[in-house]
């Protein structure tokens, strides 16, 4: 079974509790239909487990499969550098048919980031350095595809639908 190489550490965004007792990272891309699919179930399981959930999502562009996945994670960096990386990150998921450089400038503006700002952040290099980051540290715990999860520092192989995911956490909490 795989490892998470990089542990969670304080350059990543996390919901939850710090010191819950299951920590689940997600590697995803903003473009994959597979990650869209897995985004709502994610948000149930997290209201459903409450402070027994740390929940870590890292970028994981597949930029040849997904030509705006690299920006559509920038995006999401350079609305953290105005604390809103989460609401970027849900913002995405949920017009994930539409990541091109117009649309995120748009999404820049419905969440009431300093647009100005965010274009400016959105070519910072440590930005993509952060992504790309994010993406070695998959790579080298045996990310290969998206979404790809650890629960606890191992990777999880068995089904993330709803049911038998919150099942499978849920049993971590006996």
């Amino acid at each position: 079974m795989s490892k998470l190489k990089t542990a969670v550490n304080s350059k990543d965004h996390f919901q939850g509790d710090a010191n819950a007792p299951i920590e689940l990272v997600e590697y995803g891309d903003y473009q994959c239909p597979h990650c869209g699919h897995a985004y709502p179930i994610v948000k149930n399981i997290q209201k459903k487990l409450g402070n027994n959930l740390k929940f870590v999502f890292r970028n994981f562009p597949l930029s040849e499969v997904h030509p705006n996945a690299v920006n559509a994670a920038v995006a999401s960096e350079a609305a953290a550098l105005q604390n809103k990386f989460w609401e970027m990150h849900d913002h995405l998921f949920e017009h994930q048919d539409r990541l091109d450089d117009e649309s995120l400038v748009r999404y820049a503006t419905q969440l009431h980031l300093n647009v100005q700002q965010f274009e400016t952040d959105f070519e910072k290099p440590e930005l993509i350095q952060k992504v790309d980051a994010d993406f070695e540290s998959g790579a080298r715990s045996g990310v290969n595809g998206t979404p790809s999860f650890f629960i606890n520092g191992l990777k999880y192989n068995d089904s993330w639908e709803e049911d038998i995911f919150l099942g499978h956490l849920k049993g971590l909490l006996k």
